[in-house]
């Protein structure tokens, strides 16, 4: 049954940055298919969903498989009938700390394999599905990392240059197609993600990560979020191929 509002997937949507992007769609009256690796989170966040006057539907899924993009967006498309916008969030920290004489095989290939091939096998998929509903946006989620060098963090930087490559590859392939493609580059936004890296409380280490951001504070999920919706919106409808920094002024200098 095709739905009286527009659609949008998010991938590994079930928390943090995925979550608050999640519900600025659903506030915004989209009907909401969103995944996640696990199913903890999903049941409290369809209820939110639900609590915003639409409908949403999540789905289990490991994104480094080419095979599980293809099942999500099939599924997604039978219970909706169209596809709208994209947002490929799902990804990995991999293991911080790592100096290049000290990177291993594994840690490459899972960094790779979740933050690269995922965007990749995503876009493959949705692509065809944004065509076949007249045209669309999509938003890769890359990083400050995808802009500079973070030393220790080799195969997390290297994915996430790869996923701003992606990005203006498929904008310029898809251009003439009505379907937008573009990226996010968040600096160190409050989630738990990065509590892993610093710690909680008030640490030596936020304080130094803090220090990153001209603006003097950690940033909000809710504040990438808002901009990946503005990225999907109509007042976005003449930007493609762009990756916009939410880094509170550090790639400034």
């Amino acid at each position: 049954m095709k739905s009286n509002h527009p659609v949008v997937l998010v991938t590994g949507g079930a928390s943090g940055i995925g979550r608050a992007v999640v519900l600025a769609f659903a506030r915004a009256g989209y009907a909401v298919g969103f995944t996640d690796i696990k199913s903890a989170n999903a049941e409290s966040l369809l209820n939110e969903i639900k609590n915003l006057g639409v409908e949403g539907l999540f789905i289990l899924a490991n994104h480094a498989q080419e095979s599980d993009n293809q099942r999500v967006v099939d599924e997604l498309m039978k219970k909706w009938g169209r596809l709208d916008a994209a947002v490929n969030n799902a990804g990995t920290e991999g293991q911080p700390g790592l100096l290049i004489e000290n990177q291993t095989a594994a840690n490459f290939k899972n960094t790779f394999s979740v933050n690269v091939e995922g965007v990749l096998w995503g876009m493959k998929y949705q692509i065809p599905a944004l065509q076949k509903s007249g045209g669309g946006a999509i938003v890769n989620l890359s990083s400050v990392a995808g802009h500079v060098g973070i030393a220790g963090m080799a195969a997390y930087v290297a994915s996430k240059h790869a996923v701003e490559g992606l990005t203006k590859v498929a904008a310029l392939e898809n251009a003439a197609k009505n379907i937008r493609v573009n990226a996010v580059a968040p600096g160190a936004i409050q989630t738990d993600m990065i509590d892993r890296f610093v710690g909680k409380g008030d640490s030596a280490e936020r304080q130094g990560l803090i220090s990153q951001h001209p603006i003097g504070r950690l940033g909000q999920a809710v504040e990438v979020a808002e901009t990946v919706l503005f990225l999907c919106s109509k007042s976005a409808s003449f930007i493609t191929g762009q990756s916009l920094p939410i880094d509170g002024g550090w790639t400034t200098g």
